[in-house]
């Protein structure tokens, strides 16, 4: 068990409280069936302007977004490379919106989260998320579960808008939008990379171990569980 007596609980997605399979096996390979055609198809479109130009941006080089073909061979080239750019993760957003809101797509989450959500909220807790998936990604993610909508109960999300997840600043960051002392947020990931940075700024954690994820040396020195039924609210 661990055990937390704060205020705040602070999650990751991919390998915390959805499979990282479902993100690799079904997410990602939808954006690459559907990037040319949404590209064509939405073209001079504001939203998707505005990736093109972050993506453009990214790249260090403003003559990217001046062609969907352009765009598209950086995209593939980024995912390829596993790339937590901001402009793709604004990007990919735009593409699943239309996945999740045909109904195609269904986002995975493990048995025990929705009910752990549940309890944290009507135990006070303030939720929130930090992915290196845009917001707007989070929210249709959790919009649109496997276990329904549970967007209502989170009450705030970050993405690599606030910062990047393997430094501390990015954490100070959130706990002072937060407005709660750093001590008294849990973050919970299954990457002591992360965790290491929350702990640098102040932040209690947790490292969730899912069927599927990688493997992590027995030394990382955080807390560890299994599901979220594990944290015990009090103490």
């Amino acid at each position: 068990m661990l055990t937390f007596s704060g205020r705040g609980i602070l999650l990751d997605i991919e390998g915390t409280t959805s499979s990282i399979r479902f993100v690799y096996d079904v997410m990602f390979p939808f954006v690459r069936r559907e990037l040319d055609a949404y590209l064509r198809g939405h073209w001079g479109e504001s939203g998707l302007a505005a990736a093109c130009d972050q993506i453009a941006r990214d790249a260090g080089n403003a003559s990217l977004a001046s062609s969907p073909e352009e765009v598209n061979a950086e995209v593939i080239r980024l995912m390829d490379g596993d790339v937590k750019a901001t402009g793709l993760k604004q990007l990919q957003g735009l593409i699943w919106d239309a996945g999740f809101k045909s109904g195609e797509m269904k986002a995975h989450v493990y048995d025990d989260v929705p009910p752990s959500l549940a309890a944290w909220n009507q135990a006070g807790m303030d939720v929130r998320i930090y992915s290196s998936g845009s917001i707007q990604a989070q929210k249709l993610f959790f919009g649109h579960t496997i276990a329904s909508n549970l967007l209502p109960q989170f009450h705030g999300h970050y993405d690599t808008t606030t910062g990047p997840k393997k430094e501390a600043a990015s954490y100070a960051a959130i706990a002072a939008e937060f407005a709660l002392p750093p001590r008294e947020i849990l973050f919970l990931s299954d990457v002591p990379a992360e965790l290491d940075a929350a702990k640098q700024a102040s932040l209690q954690t947790g490292l969730v171990l899912r069927p599927g994820n990688a493997a992590v040396q027995p030394d990382h020195g955080h807390s560890e569980l299994r599901s979220f039924a594990e944290v015990r609210i009090g103490g």
